[in-house]
């Protein structure tokens, strides 16, 4: 085939993509006409879809020693609704939180340790903890160069699933299958998972959004919020107050159990026996998606639309009303829902949400963005209410932590394509204690659930025949 330029090139291609789009447009309906699963068939085989059972609890597929969600009590068969607490290894992450806020000092490293090890950290060893994490913060040579600037992606999450796949290639044992060797691969991504993220995200700016380019090497005397707010700030200014805050949030996300979707994708993967950034890089995909670690940047979506629209904000009918009118998929997204609000396991509240809504009240008077705090806190009051007279819902709601931690990030200048890639930094730490578990202590078995077949025996038809 004779040599062509580069605009010939690109002619050729686009007119390939074309021809071919049209060639898959056309066959949707062939699809459509041979995948359509009838409904009636889950409740003939009694399918536990999400995994839930009937009356909304999960499917118990493992225990674990790493973290629980309470959210209800199971009394004669009965859920009753109770106060949320999120545990980690046993500790009321409350009480975690208290312990060293109460010392005016960082949280999230001493967070990590609890989650991998099972049990608090003494001085001593937080400390050499902390310097551990410092040391592996900064991305292999070139790193950046070769797999983030040269393949950027408008999509920071998908740049770091796909940098953490990378990291296979840089690790010289990345088989090896050691207690040790798996610690020692788990801390290094925890720490260089806010890394990938900040470069990520101003690589994406600079070739997307036609911003200059600033790459900040993270400092060793700072802690993992501090230098993630320096790193994505271009004068790498930040207060003590707003790093506070975002530790904060890392340490509220930094696991929710083994049964959330992200969490259980690590754990499938791993039961494979497949290596830790092939599990890791399952559980960023996972949370990417909108129904999990996606639904803050939805909760903020909802919020613009509702300030645009809602002309005073203390007017509690006028909030109410409107929020009648997303549920009846007259305003908002039309999707009916309000995001936000509602949870799989919490019923009276999310501690996550009362946390986050505690602490953030004194940023935003310094901000200046107590009203939208206050809408925020009537659209947690009201859509109960809402629920019950547009559906005729009882159900017990609470809002959840996305109608909270989006609004910190925006009061920390955070932007909406950051939120879920700083779910991600949180819950690595998570994620590793996950793997680890079901690699030490699954007794080797394959996670692997059954499906019913229930297509219909066809007959083999000669291609000259059809």
């Amino acid at each position: 085939m004779p040599n062509m330029n580069d605009a010939q090139n690109f002619i050729l291609q686009e007119e390939i993509i074309s021809s071919s789009k049209k060639f898959v447009g056309s066959l949707c309906d062939e699809f459509k006409k041979n995948n359509y699963i009838d409904p009636s068939y889950y409740e003939k085989v009694d399918v536990k879809r999400g995994l839930r059972n009937a009356d909304g609890t999960g499917v118990m597929a493992g225990v674990t020693l790493i973290g629980n969600v309470q959210g209800y009590i199971i009394r004669d068969g009965d859920i009753i609704p109770q106060d949320g607490h999120l545990i980690y290894r046993g500790v009321d992450v409350s009480d975690l939180i208290n312990g060293f806020i109460s010392e005016n000092r960082f949280g999230y490293e001493e967070t990590v340790y609890l989650l991998l090890f099972g049990a608090l950290p003494t001085y001593d060893q937080l400390t050499e903890f902390k310097y551990i994490l410092n040391e592996w913060s900064a991305l292999p040579p070139d790193f950046t160069e070769d797999m983030i600037i040269k393949a950027p992606s408008r999509d920071v999450m998908n740049k770091l699933a796909r940098s953490i796949l990378a990291l296979y290639s840089y690790d010289p044992e990345p088989e090896i299958r050691t207690l040790e060797a798996e610690l020692f691969q788990a801390l290094r991504m925890i720490a260089r998972c806010p890394t990938i993220v900040a470069h990520a995200y101003a690589v994406k700016r600079h070739y997307f959004d036609n911003e200059s380019l600033y790459l900040h090497r993270p400092r060793s005397d700072m802690s993992i919020a501090e230098n993630f707010l320096y790193s994505i700030r271009h004068d790498n200014k930040f207060t003590d107050e707003e790093a506070k805050l975002l530790d904060l949030c890392l340490v509220l996300h930094a696991e929710h159990g083994g049964g959330n979707n992200s969490a259980f994708a690590c754990r499938v993967l791993s039961s494979s026996g497949t290596d830790i950034y092939s599990a890791l890089s399952a559980a960023v995909g996972s949370l990417k998606g909108p129904r999990h670690g996606g639904a803050n940047k939805k909760v903020t979506e909802m919020f613009d639309d509702i300030e645009r629209n809602v002309k005073d904000w203390k007017d509690e009918d006028e909030i109410y009303n409107y929020l009648a009118k997303i549920i009846r998929k007259e305003a908002g997204d039309k999707s009916g829902l309000i995001y936000g609000m509602g949870h799989a396991v919490y019923t009276l509240s999310d501690p996550r949400a009362v946390i986050l809504k505690k602490f953030s009240r004194k940023l935003a008077e310094q901000k200046g963005m107590v009203d939208e705090l206050d809408l925020i806190e009537a659209v947690e009051r009201l859509t109960p209410k809402v629920f019950l007279n547009e559906k005729g819902s009882d159900k017990v709601m609470c809002a959840n932590v996305d109608m909270y931690s989006g609004f910190v990030y925006k009061m920390l200048d955070i932007p909406q394509e950051l939120f879920t890639p700083i779910f991600a930094i949180s819950r690595m730490a998570g994620w590793c204690a996950h793997r680890i578990e079901e690699v030490y202590n699954s007794e080797n078995r394959i996670i692997r659930p059954a499906y019913k077949a229930v297509c219909k025996p066809k007959p083999y038809v000669d291609l000259k025949l059809r």
